[in-house]
């Protein structure tokens, strides 16, 4: 299959340590896929994980630069996604599209302190608890960085009980209303779905259709 873009994918792992989703699945739309890494909350506290990723990013964008370069992953990943893709890799706009499954978004949603009030991972992130108008946590907060127009997937599960599904809503609505193209999909299931399943996969073509130019068709011999 003709490749249409390079997909820089970052694992999940509650920013303290690695997931097993590789985000190999989404190949089959004809992205190059390449593993990001970035500092775990043992090594370093936020922003460095976003300084990583771009570091990263710049890196796949190197390989290929002929190929539109998109930011993917799932859980914590998908967050590290949305800060690249919304905010840039060295300037707004210059990422093509994000694919964010299952995000956690704001560290401060009543719906996530309930849900994890024993196990908060942003606190871990940040290095203290997220607070109202501590300068760290309104950084982290994805809504905060909306409004480059980049194109956006989310998908969620809706009885996710790590990551209340709460949090794709509250953003699509954010990313809608400053102007973003947005597609959403809350499905059933919980976290981690699997990606090539087909409600997953057909969103996931589906956006890349709106929003990347794809392959024609090879032209008939004469």
């Amino acid at each position: 299959m003709e490749q249409i873009a390079n997909l820089l994918w970052l694992h999940g792992g509650g920013w303290h340590s690695r997931s097993t989703e590789d985000g190999a699945a989404l190949a089959e739309h004809g992205l190059r896929v390449i593993q990001g890494r970035y500092r775990l909350t043992g090594e370093a506290h936020w922003p460095a994980q976003l300084d990583d990723v771009r570091a990263e990013a710049r890196r796949v964008r190197a390989t290929a630069p002929d190929l539109p370069l998109l930011v993917a992953g799932d859980s914590t990943g998908a967050m590290l996604a949305l800060h690249a893709g919304l905010r840039g890799i060295d300037r707004p706009g210059d990422v093509d599209g994000v694919l964010a499954f299952w995000p956690p978004v704001d560290p401060l949603s009543a719906d996530f302190l309930r849900l994890r009030r024993h196990d908060n991972p942003w606190s871990g992130l940040l290095g203290h608890e997220p607070a109202v108008g501590d300068p760290a946590t309104v950084d982290a907060t994805v809504a905060t960085h909306v409004g480059s127009g980049v194109p956006v997937l989310l998908a969620h599960g809706n009885t996710d009980v790590a990551v209340p599904c709460s949090q794709t809503f509250e953003l699509a609505g954010a990313l809608h209303a400053a102007g973003h193209p947005v597609h959403t999909l809350v499905t059933h299931g919980g976290h981690a779905l699997d990606l090539s399943r087909p409600d997953l996969a057909a969103a996931t073509r589906a956006f890349l259709t709106a929003h990347l130019p794809l392959p024609h068709p090879p032209s008939p011999s004469i």
